[in-house]
């Protein structure tokens, strides 16, 4: 959350000459409402079970550059669709970095906390694990969306041949 997928995932599919999928915005137009609202009026369970179907459909997709939710990963189906049918990459950014960026946001439902940093920094803990599971990290704290993207391709490249 806040690292930049749909940014870099758009640019990388642009080099690419691939479709960009973001599943959250695939979920939000399936379900006629922001992601927000879903987990306002139907719950993160409900969510968790759209995201599930949709992020499996999509990853059987060729030629796709798939921005998966925050959250998207950690179910067990996801990642090991993820890990069979594609190449996944951590976009990884120091939490200090995401609470300034995510300070001000309002459209996140795991963070309407009073406590951001704390919120933050606990959900960056506990998915650390999990997200290391990516096929590849990307340590992007430091790098601009070019870089991170010409560095995704050069991977990407060698792990086609």
């Amino acid at each position: 959350m806040g690292v930049g997928k749909t940014t870099i995932g758009k640019y990388l599919a642009k080099k690419l000459q691939y479709n960009f999928i973001d599943v959250d915005k695939t979920i939000e137009a399936k379900e006629g409402t922001s992601i927000n609202l879903i987990f306002k009026n139907k719950g993160e369970n409900y969510f968790r079970k759209i995201e599930n179907e949709i992020t499996l459909s999509e990853l059987k997709k060729n030629n796709s550059v798939i921005s998966l939710g925050g959250g998207a990963f950690l179910n067990n189906a996801i990642r090991k669709s993820a890990k069979k049918l594609s190449i996944s990459f951590w976009l990884d950014v120091p939490v200090d970095v995401l609470i300034k960026r995510l300070r001000k946001s309002k459209h996140r439902p795991l963070l309407n906390k009073k406590n951001l940093n704390e919120a933050l920094k606990k959900i960056y803990f506990d998915r650390k694990k999990i997200y290391n599971e990516a096929d590849f990290r990307i340590r992007c704290h430091s790098f601009k969306s070019e870089e991170i993207v010409e560095e995704i391709l050069k991977i990407y490249e060698k792990s086609r041949n």
